[in-house]
């Protein structure tokens, strides 16, 4: 569908309004340096100069009426129109190849080491002579974020295992495939819940729970914003936990640093990570203003977490 660079965002938000997901933007918008830094590329290729306009595709699942959904986000767009500029709203139909192109990636993604003794496996992979004091985590994070490999999910990781001690109750706020809380439970914690905007980051985070042998009786996952929901963090649990981690945006966790005492323990623990480096200062502020004891601040990549005392 063509459209311009100015209405992308509103386009895009309205096709996830109508269900749709999987959506894919072409433009000539020039990368902002944060933006660079959420990619997990080394090098950008060059492109032209911006001329406004924009590319947006998308897919319909076979079994939907295709031309009843292309004229409900046709009119859904137009609609649009009083509020920007949304350009000639063309739309063209093509058809995918038969091809699994939805797993297609999982060549490329091997087992690696997060630290010393934890592997990350994907599930379709073997391992063969682990050494017997290191702690394999079965992955497979589906449409959801979160395979370990990128430095804010490493920074987590790292904190959770210096800091977090055997029966302790751990929340993870948008646990993406729940790579988090599924590792805090396999390092001992009593008990494990995560939160996320996203159904299908629960149904991975599920998962990936059951094919590392975690009981349904020890690991919860709930759908909604607990910053937005207060009905949400009382279902999660007021004042329950120990540890709370947040791999999320900075524009998230700075919000969230308002509510999240709320589910905590006087005196747990608020590690974070997911914040680039220009959003340090930003974030220290939030934590500060909020009655947070900052105790330990780690840098990769670009990236910052921070270990905070409620």
């Amino acid at each position: 569908m063509s459209t311009t660079t100015a209405a992308v965002d509103m386009v895009s938000y309205t096709l996830g309004e109508l269900g749709i997901e999987g959506i894919e933007i072409e433009d000539k918008v020039p990368l902002s340096e944060e933006d660079k830094k959420r990619m997990f590329i080394d090098l950008l290729p060059d492109v032209e100069e911006d001329d406004g306009k924009a590319y947006v595709s998308f897919y319909i699942e076979p079994e939907k009426d295709h031309e009843d959904t292309l004229e409900k986000v046709r009119a859904a767009v137009l609609e649009l129109a009083d509020f920007v500029d949304v350009g000639e709203v063309r739309i063209e139909k093509t058809q995918t190849e038969d091809i699994d192109w939805m797993n297609n990636w999982k060549k490329y993604w091997k087992p690696f080491h997060v630290d010393e003794h934890i592997i990350i496996k994907p599930t379709w992979e073997t391992l063969e002579n682990v050494p017997e004091d290191t702690l394999v985590v079965k992955l497979d994070p589906g449409t959801a974020f979160g395979t370990g490999t990128h430095h804010t999910t490493r920074l987590c990781i790292t904190q959770l295992n210096k800091y977090m001690e055997k029966g302790q109750s751990i929340l993870d706020v948008g646990c993406g495939s729940g790579i988090l809380s599924i590792i805090a439970l396999l390092l001992g914690a009593k008990e494990a819940t995560a939160t996320d905007v996203d159904v299908h980051a629960v149904e991975a985070a599920l998962e990936n729970a059951a094919v590392n042998d975690i009981q349904e009786d020890v690991y919860t996952v709930l759908t909604g914003d607990v910053i937005t929901d207060r009905s949400l963090r009382e279902q999660v649990g007021l004042h329950h936990f120990d540890i709370v981690l947040a791999n999320i945006f900075a524009e998230i966790i700075i919000p969230l640093s308002g509510v999240v005492k709320e589910m905590m323990k006087p005196g747990a623990l608020f590690i974070t990570s997911g914040i680039i480096d220009e959003k340090e200062a930003d974030v220290e502020k939030a934590l500060t203003e909020n009655g947070f004891e900052i105790l330990e601040v780690t840098h990769s990549g670009g990236w910052v977490s921070f270990t905070a005392r409620a």
